[in-house]
């Protein structure tokens, strides 16, 4: 015969379990972006409601592990994880397309050249959907066309550990990098009053 406690105790344990809320892992889902600096991608996405980390690499090329020295063909890019009762996919590509200038097509800010261009990676149908439709509202807010791509997903290579994080590990660093090349005076310019 089971104490009063420990039947209270399996009780209060089916009801968690019930709930699903015991050994589930949580519904979180990734998307990869492209945005140029994935230091700066990766600090202004991290702050977004509903996202629950950000790691920056390289995605979209053919070579396998590529490295910051030599990642031709592949763009600087963030995995971001996020939680989409919080923050939706079509918010999460909304809030990307606002930290970055979505109309330059050859890099971001004063980093120039392929590796710097805008890509959203897609992985379904219902997420190429969303992304065409927040670029196409992308444009109609800027009047102007958007030249970020969506791409098919493809592997996602992590950089290096002295990457991650860098804003947070090297504030005055990025900051002076941050400033000197202008980020966010340029993306004030684009969004303005939008």
């Amino acid at each position: 015969m089971k104490s009063p406690r420990s039947a209270r105790l399996a009780a209060a344990a089916a009801a968690v379990g019930a709930l699903g809320l015991m050994g589930a892992a949580p519904a979180h889902r990734t998307a990869v972006f492209a945005g140029g600096c994935f230091w700066s991608v990766e600090h202004d996405l991290e702050h977004l409601p509903g996202v629950k980390d950000v790691v920056v690499g390289y995605a979209g090329g053919k070579r396998a592990n590529p490295t910051y020295r030599d990642h031709a063909g592949h763009l600087e890019a963030v995995k971001v994880t996020y939680d989409p009762a919080a923050i939706s996919y079509p918010e999460l590509v909304d809030g990307f397309l606002h930290h970055i200038d979505p109309t330059d097509g050859g890099g971001q800010i004063c980093d120039r050249g392929p590796s710097y261009r805008t890509a959203v990676f897609v992985a379904s149908p219902q997420e190429r959907q969303a992304a065409e439709a927040a670029k196409a509202k992308a444009a109609r807010e800027l009047k102007k066309p958007v030249a970020t791509m969506v791409l098919p997903a493809s592997r996602f290579w992590l950089a290096e550990g002295y990457h991650q994080d860098f804003a947070r590990k090297n504030p005055v660093r990025y900051n002076a990098y941050r400033v000197g090349c202008g980020r966010d005076a340029r993306l004030k310019a684009v969004w303005a009053g939008r």
